[in-house]
C-alpha cells in the first residue's frame, strides 16, 4: 500500500543541533561517517550512508539529516538515485521498501517489500527514464511512476523468468539489462516486457556471461562494467576501454564525463575521470582522505565523493573537506551510561554465543550536543582493545572504565589518560583461551569499589578496590563456562551478576570486610519455586529501582525481587508483576525477550525487548507507552540498551539499526525546588508543544497562575519535572503574558519558583 506524507521539517538545516528536542520528540544518533552513494539536486548534494541520508547545501554550508526521525520510512539504505527531470530523490532500503522525496513531500512504495516471493528482493540499482523509475532487483525490474509512486509493471528478463538484475540502460530503442545470465536486451515498445521471452541474450565478440555488473549508454555507445574493466560496444563488438588493476566500485556519468570510483585492499582508493574518448581528464587522490570511494559526481566544478571511511568528501582544487553531520562513528551495541551530563555509549558487542565480533570502534561520548568517537582511528587507544561492551564511572575520582571482551579493562582518568589492565591486575585469561581477558560487566559501588565480571576466568568476579588493590572471587556454584556478564551493585552494597548461557542470576555479599572471605554469601536464583522463581534461566539484564527492588529481564518476561535485603533466605523469591492492558491482565511481558531495563526519575521502568520499547508505571501494573517501528520513529523493534539522562529525561535507545533518543517527561527530583529551568521560555508564537518545568522536588505539586494570582493550571511533577501544554484547566489556550510557577516545598509552603512568558 502506498502512502503520501508531508514533512515540514524533513529538510530543515541542522541549526543548534546541541539543543534538546521538545518533550515527546525524538532525535537520531545514527552514524554519518560512511558514504555509499552521492547524488546532486539543483541546490543540494545528497549522501546516503548504510543507515540513512543527509543533505548538504553548498551555497550555505547547511547540513540536514534525513532519517526515520525526520520522516523517512526505514533505516538501512541499499541505493539512492536522483531524477533531474522530476526533481525526485528515490531512496531504496535494504528491506526493499522505497521512498520518493520531492521537495518536502514524501511518497512511499512498499510493493517490493511486501511481495510474497522467496529469494532475493534486494534493490541493486535504479534508473530513471521518461518519468518512470526502473528498479533493478533480485528477481527482475520493477517499474514505478515517479509522480504517484504506483507500481506500473515488473519485467522478468531471466531465461525462465525471474533473475537478478544489477544494471539497466537504454538507447531509446532497447532496454539492456545486466544479469548473471549475461547481458539481455528487449525492445522498449514491446507491450509484454513482463514476459521473459521478449528478452534476448546478447552474444557478441568480446562478451561472455561472466562478471557483468553495470551498464551505461553514453555518447551513442554502450559502456559495460565487467569485473574490474569497462568495455565499449563498437560495431557490434565489445572492446576493452579502461582498466588499471584496481577494483571498480561504481561508474557514473556526471557533467559529460565518466567517473570511476576505485578501491584497493590495504591502500587508498581513487576516482578516475574519463573523457568520452577514453583519456583520463583527472585522477582524484588524497592520502588518508580518499580511502574507499564508492560513488562520485561533479557539480559546479566541485567533486563530491561518497567514501566508506569518510562520509562525503568535497574536493575543490587540491583542498579536501569532509562533509557530515556530527554523529557517533558507528553503531553502539554495548552498554550506555550517562554521568554528569555526558552519554557514554560502547560500540562493541558479542554474538548470541558470547563469541568475539572483533569490533574496533571503541566507545562514543555525547556532551553538549556533540559526539566524540574514541577508538584506534581517532585516539591513542590500544589496538588490542576490541569489543568494548561495558562501561562504569566513579563519581568521586572522575575515572571512567570500559570493559573489553578479550582486551581487559580500560581506565580513562579524570585528566583523560588511558591505563590498560590485564596481567597487571587480578583479571585472568578465560579458561581455554590464553591471552583473552574478557570483561563482561562493570559497576562502581557507593564505597568506590569497581566490580568486574571476568567472563570465563577461573575466578570470574573481580574487584578493583577504592584503595587500588585487587581481589577476585569464585562462586560456590557450577556455572557453565564460568559466565558472568552485567554487574549491578545495590544500595546495600550487594553485587548482582547476570550469568549468561542459562545459568541464572547471582547475588554476592562480601559481608563486613571485603578483604576476608569467611563471611561471604552467595545465592544463585533460577527458574521455578524454591530456586528463586525466575520465569526463565536465561537472564539478559538487571536493574534496581528507587524503592531498592531488583528488576530482572529474562527470555520470558520480567521478574521482580522485592526482598533484596533478605535475598539469602530461602523464602526470598522473585514475583512476576501483573500488568493491565485494556480489560486484560497478565504477567509483565511474558513471552518477550527482555534485553534491557532502565529506571527514570519517576521510578517508572523503560524496558527494551525484541518487540520495541515499553514504558511501565512505577508499580509495574500499567503500560504507559509501547513504541514500535509502526507507531513511532523508533529505528528498530529490536531494542538492546536503554539509558536515561536523569537531568533532562532524555531516553537513549540502542537498537539493531542504530541509536536514537526520546525526550521523556520524568527527571530526577531534587531536595528543594531550586535551579528550576523552564523550556522553552519565552514560548514563541505558534508553539503548540509541551512546556517543561525542570529542577523540582520529587513529585512536587505545581501550580500555574496569572500575574493576579488566579489559578490557570495545576499538575504534579513526574520525578523532578512537570509539564504544561499551555492551556488552562478548561482546555482553552492561554493568552500572551507572564505566568507564575508555584511549587510546594517539603513543608507544604508554596513558593514562586519561575515565570513563564508566552507570546501568541
Amino acid at each position: 500500500m502506498n502512502r503520501f506524507l508531508t514533512f515540514i521539517s524533513l529538510l530543515l538545516p541542522l541549526v543548534a543541533t546541541g539543543q534538546l528536542p521538545p518533550i515527546g520528540q525524538w532525535r537520531d544518533h545514527l552514524p554519518y561517517s560512511s558514504g555509499i552513494r552521492v547524488e546532486a539536486a539543483a541546490e543540494k548534494i545528497f549522501c546516503a550512508t548504510p543507515y540513512s541520508v543527509f543533505s548538504y547545501t553548498p551555497a550555505t554550508g547547511d547540513l540536514a539529516k534525513l532519517s526515520r526521525v525526520s520522516g523517512l520510512s526505514e533505516t538501512g539504505i541499499s541505493t539512492m538515485q536522483y531524477d533531474d527531470a522530476a526533481g525526485t530523490l528515490l531512496i531504496a532500503y535494504r528491506n526493499s521498501n522505497i521512498d520518493l522525496l520531492r521537495g518536502n513531500r514524501l511518497l512511499n512504495n512498499s510493493d517490493i517489500k511486501r511481495k510474497s516471493i522467496s529469494g532475493d528482493k534486494s534493490i541493486y540499482q535504479v534508473r530513471f527514464y521518461r518519468g518512470n523509475a526502473y528498479c533493478c532487483t533480485g528477481f527482475g525490474i520493477v517499474v514505478l511512476n515517479t509522480v504517484n509512486a504506483q507500481t506500473i509493471d515488473t519485467y522478468y528478463p531471466g531465461n525462465t523468468g525471474s533473475v537478478k538484475v544489477t544494471g539497466l540502460a537504454t538507447d531509446d530503442a532497447f532496454f539492456y539489462a545486466v544479469t548473471p545470465e549475461g547481458l539481455k536486451k528487449a525492445t522498449i515498445n514491446s507491450p509484454n516486457l513482463n514476459n521473459f521471452t521478449q528478452w534476448q541474450l546478447i552474444t557478441a565478440t568480446g562478451l561472455n556471461t561472466q562478471g557483468c555488473r553495470d551498464i551505461l549508454y553514453w555518447n551513442n555507445r554502450l559502456f559495460l562494467l565487467k569485473n574490474d574493466s569497462v568495455l565499449v560496444q563498437q560495431s557490434g563488438v565489445w572492446l576493452p576501454w579502461y582498466a588499471d588493476g584496481l577494483h571498480i566500485e561504481s561508474i557514473k556519468l556526471s557533467n559529460g564525463n565518466l567517473l570511476l570510483s576505485e578501491t584497493q585492499s590495504g591502500a587508498d582508493g581513487k576516482v578516475v575521470v574519463l573523457r568520452p574518448d577514453g583519456s583520463v581528464l583527472q585522477t582524484l587522490q588524497s592520502p588518508n582522505q580518499i580511502k574507499k570511494p564508492l560513488d562520485a559526481l561533479v557539480k559546479d566544478g566541485v567533486y563530491y565523493i561518497a567514501d566508506a571511511f569518510g562520509g562525503l568528501r568535497k574536493l575543490s582544487g587540491t583542498a579536501v573537506e569532509t562533509i557530515a553531520p556530527n554523529a557517533p562513528f558507528e553503531k553502539a551495541d554495548g552498554e550506555i551510561l550517562i554521568r554528569g551530563g555526558t552519554v557514554y555509549a560502547c560500540a562493541g558487542s558479542v554474538n548470541d554465543a558470547w563469541q568475539y565480533t572483533f569490533n574496533p570502534n571503541g566507545f562514543y561520548s555525547f556532551t553538549d550536543g556533540l559526539w566524540t568517537s574514541t577508538n584506534r582511528f581517532f585516539a591513542p587507544i590500544p589496538d588490542s582493545v576490541y569489543d568494548i561492551i561495558a562501561v562504569a564511572a566513579d563519581g568521586k575520582t572522575g575515572n571512567r572504565y570500559f570493559g573489553s571482551y578479550g582486551g581487559g579493562l580500560l581506565q580513562l582518568s579524570a585528566d583523560n589518560r588511558f591505563s590498560l589492565f590485564k596481567q597487571n591486575s587480578a583479571l585472568q585469561a578465560a579458561i581455554g583461551d590464553p591471552g583473552s581477558f574478557r570483561v563482561g560487566g562493570l559497576d562502581v559501588d557507593a564505597a568506590g569499589n569497581l566490580w568486574i565480571s571476568n567472563y570465563g576466568a577461573p575466578a570470574p568476579l573481580v574487584v578493583k578496590k577504592a584503595d587500588k588493590t585487587w581481589q577476585s572471587f569464585s562462586p560456590p556454584f557450577l556455572l557453565t563456562e564460568n559466565t558472568m556478564a552485567q554487574v549491578l551493585t545495590d544500595p546495600a552494597g550487594q553485587v548482582w551478576i547476570v550469568s549468561p548461557k542459562g545459568n541464572g542470576l547471582l547475588c554476592f555479599n562480601y559481608g563486613s570486610n571485603i578483604n576476608t572471605t569467611t563471611d561471604d554469601r552467595w545465592r544463585l536464583l533460577r527458574k521455578g519455586r524454591g530456586n528463586g522463581n525466575l520465569p526463565d534461566n536465561t537472564i539478559y539484564c538487571v536493574a534496581t529501582d528507587k524503592d531498592g527492588f531488583i528488576w530482572v529481564g529474562t527470555a520470558n518476561g520480567v521478574a521482580l525481587i522485592t526482598c533484596p535485603s533478605e535475598v539469602f533466605a530461602a523464602s526470598c523469591e522473585a514475583t512476576l508483576p501483573v500488568v493491565r492492558q485494556g480489560s486484560f491482565s497478565g504477567f509483565l511481558l511474558a513471552g518477550e525477550t527482555v534485553k534491557t531495563i532502565a529506571i527514570d526519575g519517576a521510578n517508572r521502568k523503560w524496558i527494551g525487548t525484541a518487540d520495541g520499547a515499553w514504558l511501565i508505571s512505577a508499580d509495574g501494573e500499567k503500560v504507559i507507552y509501547h513504541f514500535t517501528e509502526d507507531n513511532s520513529p523508533l529505528l528498530s523493534n529490536d531494542v538492546r540498551r536503554i539509558a536515561i539522562d536523569p537531568q533532562t529525561g532524555e531516553v537513549f535507545m540502542a537498537t539493531f539499526s542504530g541509536l536514537c533518543s526520546f525526550r521523556g517527561t520524568a527527571t530526577e527530583g531534587g531536595e528543594a525546588n531550586t535551579d528550576v529551568l523552564v523550556f522553552p521560555n519565552p514560548v514563541p508564537p505558534g508553539y503548540t508543544g509541551t512546556i517543561a518545568i525542570r529542577g523540582l522536588t520529587n513529585n512536587a505539586i505545581v501550580k500555574i497562575t496569572g500575574p493576579d494570582g488566579r489559578l490557570v493550571y495545576q499538575t504534579r511533577a513526574t520525578g523532578g519535572q512537570a509539564t504544561w501544554n499551555g492551556r488552562n484547566y478548561k482546555g482553552g489556550v492561554v493568552s500572551s503574558g507572564a505566568y507564575l510557577v508555584l511549587a510546594a516545598n517539603n513543608d507544604n509552603s508554596e513558593k514562586i519558583i519561575a515565570r513563564i512568558f508566552i507570546v501568541r
